[in-house]
């Protein structure tokens, strides 16, 4: 009996430590790496190029003005149509100019007129200048009197301000002879600068008023772009900065842009800057007016 119960506790005891190392084995395996490779626990960013902000807008020269009329006047002759390219100085129209030419005619004619009396003024006061001399000379031999003395003198002087008199009255008629004169180049109208006649106003045989559109005139270099931007940017653009730009209407041409102009006052009101650049190099087929976009990196 001692020796069977003997042998059960010993299956027992060896039954619970083939359990325990089982346990054990269990334990290790899945505490353990795994067989096959580790998987990477965070991906790597794919590359990203740097932000940029987009600033669209018309290109602009400096030069692009409406070319206007001076007085009023009917249009006589148009010789320069839109479309033409023109030299600064180059005429483009004229009006009738017909009455203002008589009028200086005539304010020619008298001028030349009073100026011929100023000489025949300038001669006499030389004859009365002679006749004070000589009388001067009688009174000191003492034969003439004092009062023939003094009647030769102040006729002298007398006459010296009848020259000084017609001498305004030439200056008088000079000054209106150039007014009518500049009145008379008023008529012509010309280009102000090198450029190109984008449009034509009039026609031939209009009546006009003074400050009438008769033409516009641009330029077409250089191109420029001007636009504000936020606060932000005005410690990070700099002048003479290159930046890139296209065009949506001409999208395989790549040009750049030079900072002109950055504007070292924040609008209040707005809270933004402006800024100036400059197209750089070839203008290829942009032309002014045309939209173009600029790519300005975008601080964050």
């Amino acid at each position: 009996m001692n020796s069977r119960c003997d042998s059960f506790v010993l299956v027992l005891i060896a039954g619970m430590w083939c359990a325990g190392c089982g346990g054990d084995k269990v334990g290790t395996v899945a505490a353990g790496p795994p067989n096959g490779p580790t998987p990477a626990i965070t991906a790597s960013a794919p590359p990203t190029t740097e932000d940029v902000l987009t600033v669209s807008g018309p290109l602009i020269v400096e030069h692009q003005v409406d070319v206007t009329t001076q007085r009023d006047g009917i249009v006589a002759t148009i010789f320069v149509d839109a479309g033409r390219r023109a030299r600064s100085g180059t005429l483009l129209a004229a009006l009738d100019g017909r009455q203002l030419t008589a009028n200086l005619e005539a304010a020619r004619a008298k001028s030349r007129s009073i100026q011929a009396d100023l000489k025949n003024w300038e001669s006499e006061a030389e004859v009365l200048k002679a006749d004070y001399g000589r009388a001067q000379r009688l009174w000191d031999l003492g034969l003439t009197s004092e009062e023939q003395l003094q009647h030769a003198k102040y006729k002298a002087e007398s006459d010296q301000w009848d020259i000084q008199r017609v001498r305004e009255q030439l200056n008088t008629a000079k000054e209106d002879e150039r007014s009518l004169e500049l009145e008379l180049e008023k008529i012509r109208i010309t280009a102000p600068f090198d450029g190109l006649v984008a449009r034509r106003y009039v026609r031939a045989g209009q009546a006009v008023s003074k400050g009438e559109r008769m033409f516009w005139v641009t330029a077409e270099a250089p191109l420029l772009m001007r636009f504000t931007l936020p606060e932000k940017f005005l410690e990070r653009l700099k002048t003479g900065q290159l930046l890139p730009v296209r065009s949506p209407n001409v999208p395989k041409e790549e040009h750049t842009a030079k900072i002109k102009e950055v504007s070292r006052v924040v609008d209040p009101a707005s809270g933004t800057i402006e800024v100036l650049v400059e197209l750089m190099g070839q203008q290829g087929s942009l032309r002014p007016g045309m939209t173009a976009n600029i790519y300005i990196p975008n601080p964050q």
